[in-house]
């Protein structure tokens, strides 16, 4: 198959994707995401605090 006809058929694909509406429930996926954002933030936030720490201090110590 040519390097044109692949290109035609890519383009349809993302066209179709782009315009269907696949039978999505927004709202169940947005309920979805508020009630796993409120549970996830204070844990993923104090790791991530932690993270920066120790990056902090490994670098603080080679100045030594």
């Amino acid at each position: 198959m040519g390097r044109g006809r692949q290109k035609a058929k890519d383009a349809k694909i993302a066209r179709q994707l782009k315009y269907s509406n696949h039978g999505a429930d927004l709202r169940d996926l947005e309920r979805e995401l508020i009630s796993g954002s409120a549970e996830s933030s204070p844990s993923a936030a104090s790791a991530t605090d932690t993270d920066d720490r120790d990056t902090y201090d490994r670098w603080a110590d080679d100045d030594r």
